[in-house]
């Protein structure tokens, strides 16, 4: 028996499709888990256990859940790894410009300036045995966009298979995650569409078959701010403040963990194209697809028999 569904949260659209014995009530109980964990990563929502962290920011160290504080500190050692595109403490920028929302802004040289004074991730005070998290100056903001969805989606597919699912798929707004056959098609396999950035939505440059395996992509063409005819997208340079200056207009990662995904397309946005390929060709557990500003497709060495391009 198969049970879809669809809901909205973490400000995108959440897809969970799941083959079981009684698969309408896992599917239940994996969207009742999808708010328990949007309610303590979110940095959007004032009363977020994420948020009470920020809260105290430069008053006082905060016990947070176990899951809060494991992907805390991962989300810190990839921050301060080098080199890496990935901060989580960016959240005063983020929120300063706030791309995406209604309310996005064009900050001053003079806001940005300020804002950059806190967003340094060394600044993230980690306490392993009392599981506390201390924002060791006031105003500094932990933002953990780049990584939760990724985190939730494991988690979610963990749970599902835990309780005897025998194969389930979760797509949180561009990141996907699938776990056993594909029960829709000869072979299993998972057949997932990579955007063409320059086109509309569900317009693909090729498809990459998948089997309990992510795929995760990040790029600039999702959120923007235009002002006086320039065009600010929402992936930000952690040394300027401002949105970052590359010819990647996305980067997608294929990987085992949709977590790892994650991490590596944040990492690698927005670092010279040559370097970004040759650390994914290096490393044993990720794939990826870069396409460029000006279209060019640039595919991993373990993607080439299983991407098929469609142009």
């Amino acid at each position: 028996m198969q049970a879809q569904q669809t809901l909205h949260l973490m400000g995108t659209t959440i897809d969970i499709a799941v083959e079981a014995s009684y698969a309408k009530e896992l599917t239940e109980s994996a969207c009742q888990l999808l708010n328990i964990y949007e309610h303590r990563f979110s940095a959007n929502s004032d009363d977020s256990e994420l948020m009470a962290v920020n809260h105290q920011a430069g008053r006082r160290a905060v016990a947070v859940h176990p899951d809060l504080f494991e992907l805390i500190q991962i989300g810190k050692e990839h921050s301060i790894a080098n080199p890496s595109n990935l901060n989580i403490a960016i959240g005063p920028l983020v929120q300063t410009w706030r791309i995406g929302f209604e309310d996005a802004q064009l900050p001053n040289q003079a806001q940005i300036d300020d804002k950059l004074k806190l967003i340094d991730p060394h600044n993230i005070i980690l306490n392993a045995q009392k599981q506390t998290v201390f924002l060791s100056q006031k105003g500094m903001k932990i933002d953990l966009g780049a990584l939760a969805k990724g985190y939730i989606a494991d988690k979610i597919i963990a749970y599902l298979k835990k309780q005897g699912a025998t194969s389930a798929m979760i797509n949180l707004g561009g990141n996907l995650l699938a776990f056993g056959p594909n029960p829709k098609r000869p072979g299993g396999f998972w057949n997932i569409g990579i955007q063409d950035p320059k086109r509309p939505r569900n317009q693909n440059v090729g498809i990459v078959k998948i089997y309990n395996q992510s795929v995760v992509t990040s790029g600039i063409y999702e959120r923007h701010l235009q002002i006086n005819g320039k065009d600010y997208h929402h992936i930000f340079d952690k040394n300027t403040g401002y949105p970052i200056e590359t010819q990647m207009a996305s980067l997608s990662i294929i990987s085992n963990l949709s977590l790892d995904g994650e991490i590596w397309t944040t990492r690698l946005f927005g670092l010279p194209i040559p370097l970004a390929m040759k650390t994914i060709n290096q490393m044993e557990h990720i794939e990826g697809i870069i396409i460029t500003r000006d279209n060019r497709l640039a595919v991993s060495d373990g993607l080439k028999n299983t991407f098929i391009p469609l142009y």
